[in-house]
């Protein structure tokens, strides 16, 4: 099939054309005919499978060349990252039929987001705390919605947008076509499509929480002191020029990145706490090729799309094992295919076991190659705060009699990784 089968406009075809796409993917084959259609749908794809066209290129369509003053195209994410990523494919897809698009979230100056909202919208791309923001200003006017996208619906469970997703509903008008897409089905979602949803188109192109057949996915056991050395060692031995890397919490995801930087490798980090304009500079150095590691929390595992990125790391395992799926989906993207490699601490063992639950198969453990260990950290802990050492030039590791090699790990096992400093 290709996509001209798909009903769609020749202006739409052009844009795609121009992106060089000419076969759409499983999700986008069965989800466009559906909304052209004016069918709800619920959709469940893993990330990467072009879910987004699958709904942005028929709603473009709907728009028709008609401008209006308020948004006839809501459309719904949990992150300002993923925001700003439907916007740019909205933009995109439609720059031959051009739709007003609009895109509001927080971390940014309101004001601009008024203006732009006043000199009319066709598509509006938001976030739920600052789309409440502007109607609360009176600044937007969701009563002409004909089209509500729910995206990544499933985060939105897990950020707790519930009670704001239902204050925005009640602002829509109560007829209207429905649309969630969502990267993994569980059964908290489809109670939540059986209240939003009528008789819905329900689409699923992937098995549920599935990950990337190209992925190729592994794990080290290593102790929690040792694993930024580790790490370190990993980009260093094996060249690589981008990988993600995923923490827990933003205060271990500024820590981890000082340290790496500390040990020659560029590096930025990503996370709430970070502006916005912060964010987008650190995700644009490292689609440059400027930045090596970009260190990331949640926020970053939807909404991410870093073309033909090789490596993913969970430098820690995520408390909810459907984060790991999101996690890993960054790499191995539209067909390509990448490289997962999770660190395993002792006391992470239990958040291994519930991934590998989900996934219904056990990760493949690999053991773990020699590393060595600066003098005087063999033996502390990430937790205790140190001076660090004045950054070396990227890619110029310390000298050699300045550290201990570590001894090589027996299989599956967490023996400390080397001598004590």
């Amino acid at each position: 099939m290709s996509f001209t089968e798909l009903g769609l406009k020749p202006e739409l075809l052009r844009a795609v054309a121009e992106k060089g796409y000419d076969t759409p993917t499983p999700i986008q084959s069965q989800a466009i005919p559906a909304v052209l259609a004016g069918r709800d749908v619920l959709a469940g794809a893993q990330t990467g499978t072009g879910k987004t066209a699958g709904f942005v290129l028929p709603l473009l369509q709907l728009l028709g060349d008609g401008r209006g003053r308020i948004p006839r195209v809501l459309v719904l994410t949990p992150t300002r990252e993923l925001a700003a990523q439907v916007a740019e494919s909205a933009r995109t897809y439609g720059k031959y039929v051009d739709p007003r698009t609009v895109v509001v979230f927080g971390g940014v100056g309101i004001h601009p987001q008024i203006g732009a909202l006043r000199s009319g919208c066709d598509l509006l791309v938001a976030t739920p705390g600052r789309l409440l923001d502007l109607v609360e200003q009176r600044a937007l006017d969701l009563s002409g919605v004909e089209h509500f996208v729910l995206d990544e619906a499933d985060r939105m469970l897990d950020m707790g947008f519930i009670p704001a997703i239902k204050r925005i509903l009640k602002l829509m008008p109560a007829k209207r076509q429905n649309l969630m897409f969502s990267a993994t089905y569980s059964e908290d979602i489809r109670g939540l499509a059986t209240r939003l949803l009528r008789q819905p188109e329900t689409i699923q192109v992937t098995p549920r929480n599935a990950t990337a057949e190209r992925v190729e996915q592994t794990a080290y056991k290593v102790i929690k002191e040792h694993k930024r050395h580790l790490l370190a060692h990993l980009i260093r031995e094996g060249d690589w020029q981008q990988v993600l890397v995923f923490t827990r919490t933003k205060h271990g995801a500024n820590r981890l990145a000082q340290q790496l930087y500390a040990a020659g490798i560029n590096t930025a980090a990503i996370h709430g706490n970070k502006s916005q304009g912060a964010r987008v500079r650190a995700l644009a150095e490292f689609k440059a090729g400027k930045v090596t590691a970009l260190i990331a929390t949640e926020v970053a595992s939807r909404g991410l799309d870093i073309k033909e990125l090789p490596w993913v790391v969970n430098y820690d395992l995520p408390n909810v094992p459907e984060d790991y799926v999101h996690r890993i989906g960054r790499t191995a993207r539209a067909g390509a295919s990448g490289g997962a490699i999770s660190l395993v601490a002792p006391d992470e063992a239990p958040l291994l076991r519930d991934i590998e639950r989900l996934l219904k198969r056990s990760l493949v453990i690999s053991a773990t190659p020699q590393f060595e260990i600066p003098v005087g950290q063999a033996a502390a802990g990430d937790g205790q705060q140190r001076r660090q050492p004045a950054p070396r030039p990227a890619g110029r590791p310390g000298g050699g009699n300045q550290r201990h090699r570590s001894s090589r790990n027996q299989r599956g096992s967490w023996r400390s990784a080397g001598r004590g400093g």
